[in-house]
């Protein structure tokens, strides 16, 4: 199947200049929603995957699927002030600011390991962070896995230590 022709690119959204891709169009469609979330399984199959962790929004809608396909747990990251139990939490940059991302502190035991999951790689920050909170409890990142790279904006440079598997790539 091909996703890009189901995934919606909107020109200069949310300024101009950027060429928004917007999963919600394949999140729609069932069958390719099904066949994506397949695909990212068998392309994760061969690493030792204890849990899986996704950044809000979106990565809840790639993580827990993938999870499930799986059959392992899965570990929401939230914005700060978002998880009910006591958390950890790491600030990181945005282009217009800053923002904190925060994990319950029971959420990874020491030696598991951990997939990171979500919808696109862009500059990393969002992943860098996310990575940073599991080795935080001791977690061992396996990999992360996303639907979209935007390649040109080389989020990998962040994660030099991360396998990173993507079902698709798109220059910026």
């Amino acid at each position: 199947m091909d996703f890009k022709e189901i995934i919606r690119v909107i020109p200069d959204f949310p300024q101009a200049g950027i060429s928004f891709k917007d999963i919600t169009t394949l999140l729609m469609d069932g069958g390719a929603y099904h066949q994506a979330i397949d695909a990212l399984r068998e392309r994760v199959a061969h690493l030792q995957i204890d849990l899986i962790a996704g950044p809000e929004a979106r990565g809840f809608v790639i993580g827990a699927p993938l999870a499930y396909a799986l059959g392992v747990g899965f570990i929401p990251i939230r914005k700060s002030g978002k998880l009910p139990y006591e958390t950890i939490e790491v600030g990181y940059d945005l282009e217009y600011g800053k923002d904190r991302l925060a994990m319950h502190t029971d959420a990874v035991r020491p030696g598991q390991n951990v997939l990171i999951a979500d919808d696109l790689l862009a500059t990393g920050g969002t992943i860098s962070t996310a990575v940073n909170l599991v080795r935080q409890l001791g977690g061992n990142v396996v990999g992360a896995a996303f639907l979209i790279e935007l390649e040109e904006l080389n989020g990998r440079a962040k994660l030099p230590d991360v396998e990173i598997i993507s079902l698709l790539s798109y220059d910026a």
